[in-house]
């Protein structure tokens, strides 16, 4: 008989097998439902949603219990798994390996599924909701097919193992492993939801306005997770790799950042949809590329095409995802070309100098972005089926495009929030834009004032405090006019996201610009200075237990403080692992790391200091978006309705 301990891969692999049946059962319901217009029937689809639901969560609870219980006769458990492993890196080494984090991506996608089943509940014999569910349940089905088949979590091990070598040793020396990496999955399998609505208003002919705000809120906050996430995974960059930077353009940092540029031109863009009716077809296949893009990620993540600081696991998923890719990018489009006719606008632009013109520019532009980084990525996968060669498209390539791409974005930023829709006049701009104007001649003479040099950092300063004197002056006449409940609603919850952006750009392009390092050799009661700080040894700090020795050197930052940049060598794997120790100011950040090895009894120690101005802001901007996302969700001032067509020129505070 099984022990206790070894019930987990049964019990999950039968939760997997209940999931999967659900799903396609929900699916046939969903179909056969509403191509008959069938209630009876419709109605079944609740109940297999949550089945579906309900097995996935029991199949990820098995798969924790297996993790906490060290249940070395799971193959997966063997890879991840360690005794030695502490108690919150054991519980996030689940999603540390490819087979878990499918299984986290199923987990999310079935309770989002749900969730959309309890909110139409009413409105389940509604056929663009019974499409949707229908799309819902297809992807549903497709992962529950890889968590039986090629990724598999409750496949056996062999037989007689006791211990594992536990989870990179990348994944289990900061607490950001537990949010990162959920977050992102939230972001990522979100966009199911709007994708799975603009498959059903394709099905059914109803292209117009309602499935967009049907989806409205679903995707805003799957970019806001998506945004999130990426900044988080920055954060965790900065902190656990030691090399100082937030962002490499590495392929799997690209994977996540490609859909986000598409989803952040999907928002900008259905708002154009929403008051012009134009724009449909923009609508529809940003919603398709973003998907689509998601599942590419995926398959560059985790199927071990790419060679990457992020990629931690190696499978033959890879075909699977690739044909669902195919799946969907062929259906999709064979949709929209089907519905043409109806996806006409009756709308046009009026004027390029109009808010249309300049969202129409903004979706051009993320677009192209998105693309030419996804060709730097793939690129070398395709020279090297081709040809049979490596070849590497390292940051360079993608700095040279980002700075342009960037610019132009911030003086999007600059004129966008001030343009009325349908057409400007040159006094009214001239107008909206004087105290904006003023903010990046400002920004400018400060920058210069504290020693900024370079083109491309000043032009950033500039263009950034002029794009953010054109935020704050709406959020201004927003509170003005209706105090604090101003500051709520897409417009200008908007604003609050596109400060964040800006103090991001700001920081992004100080740091870049304007980081000093140094290599000092440190010995114990010796002061050395770098770049008017200075730096003591004052001694070392040595922990060690069954999992790993941790040697930090103690180094004292200008007579105050002490910091301990560590080296962690995993005795399961022998392997040395540098963790960095920050000093974070609004101004600048001290980022030590040391270099092994560390030889206690020298009473010295190499270290590298980088001296890295205003880091802290891309954190703050960060939060910013998430607050203005949070903000964007909830009405703000109601306007009357308007003819799509003949729309008046909204109030500032409104626009």
């Amino acid at each position: 008989m099984l022990g206790v301990e070894g019930l987990a891969g049964p019990l999950g692999r039968a939760a997997l097998l209940v999931g999967l049946i659900a799903a396609f059962f929900g699916l046939i319901a969903a179909v056969m439902g509403t191509r008959n217009e069938d209630e009876k029937v419709l109605r079944l689809v609740p109940r297999f949603a949550t089945l579906s639901c309900v097995s996935a969560i029991a199949a990820f609870a098995a798969m924790e219990w297996a993790m906490i219980t060290r249940d070395f006769s799971l193959a997966y458990i063997q890879k991840v798994g360690s005794k030695s492993t502490p108690a919150l890196y054991n519980f996030t080494a689940v999603w540390s390996a490819l087979e878990g984090s499918i299984l986290l991506w199923l987990l999310v996608l079935t309770c989002l599924t749900s969730g959309i089943v309890f909110k139409y509940r009413d409105r389940i014999t509604d056929p663009m909701v019974g499409w949707a569910l229908a799309t819902m349940f297809f992807v549903g089905i497709f992962f529950f097919i890889l968590t039986l088949g090629p990724a598999n979590p409750f496949a056996a091990g062999a037989p007689g193992v006791l211990d594992g070598p536990g989870p990179n040793p990348l994944l289990q020396n900061h607490i950001l492993v537990v949010f990162h990496p959920p977050i992102l999955y939230l972001g990522y399998v979100g966009m199911t939801v709007p994708f799975a609505f603009a498959i059903g208003a394709l099905i059914t002919g109803r292209v117009g306005e309602g499935w967009l705000v049907e989806t409205r809120r679903w995707a805003l906050f799957s970019w806001g997770f998506l945004t999130l996430g990426i900044i988080l995974g920055s954060w965790w960059s900065y902190e656990v790799l030691g090399w100082s930077g937030v962002w490499a353009w590495d392929p799997v940092e690209n994977a996540s950042f490609i859909p986000w540029l598409t989803g952040t031109a999907y928002i900008h863009s259905v708002l154009v949809q929403e008051r012009r009716g134009m724009l449909r077809v923009w609508n529809l296949s940003l919603l398709v590329s973003t998907f689509s893009l998601t599942i590419l990620g995926t398959f560059l993540t985790r199927s071990g095409v790419l060679n990457s600081v992020h990629a931690f696991s190696e499978s033959n998923i890879g075909p699977y995802l690739l044909s669902f890719f195919a799946i969907i990018v062929v259906v999709s489009v064979g949709l929209i070309g089907w519905r043409g006719e109806k996806l006409h606008s009756p709308g046009t632009i009026d004027s390029p100098l109009s808010r249309e013109g300049a969202f129409l520019a903004n979706n051009v532009i993320f677009s192209v972005f998105a693309f030419v980084v996804l060709l730097g990525t793939v690129f070398p996968l395709i020279i090297e089926a081709l040809q049979n060669r490596q070849l590497v498209v390292g940051e360079p390539f993608f700095d040279k495009l980002a700075v342009p791409v960037g610019l132009t974005l911030l003086f999007l930023m600059c004129i966008a929030p001030v343009l009325p829709w349908r057409k400007a006049s040159g006094e009214l701009l001239s107008t909206r834009l004087f105290w904006p104007a003023w903010g990046g001649i400002a920004a400018l003479a400060f920058s210069v004032g504290v020693g900024a040099t370079g083109l491309a950092p000043l032009l950033t300063f500039t263009l950034g405090g002029f794009a953010g004197g054109a935020a704050l002056r709406q959020l201004v006449l927003a509170t003005r006019r209706q105090g604090l409940r101003g500051l709520v609603g897409r417009a200008n919850g908007g604003m609050v996201v596109h400060i964040g952006v800006i103090l991001i750009a700001v920081a992004l392009a100080a740091s870049n610009s304007y980081t000093h390092s140094q290599e000092l050799l440190l010995k114990q009661g010796v002061v050395a200075t770098f770049d008017g700080h200075t730096f003591e040894l004052t001694g070392f700090k040595t922990e060690s237990d069954d999992r790993s020795t941790v040697v930090a050197a103690l180094i004292r930052i200008d007579g105050g403080k002490s910091y301990a940049p560590a080296i962690t060598k995993f005795k399961s794997m022998g392997t040395n692992i540098g963790t960095p120790s920050v000093k974070s100011s609004f101004v600048k950040d001290i980022y030590l790391t040391v270099e092994p090895p560390i030889k206690v009894s020298s009473n010295s120690v190499k270290i590298k200091v980088f001296i890295k101005p205003m880091v802290m802001w891309l954190w703050i901007g960060g939060g910013l978006m998430g607050i203005g996302t949070l903000l964007s969700a909830f009405p703000g001032r109601r306007r009357k309705p308007t003819d799509a067509t003949s729309a008046p020129v909204p109030s500032e505070a409104s626009a």
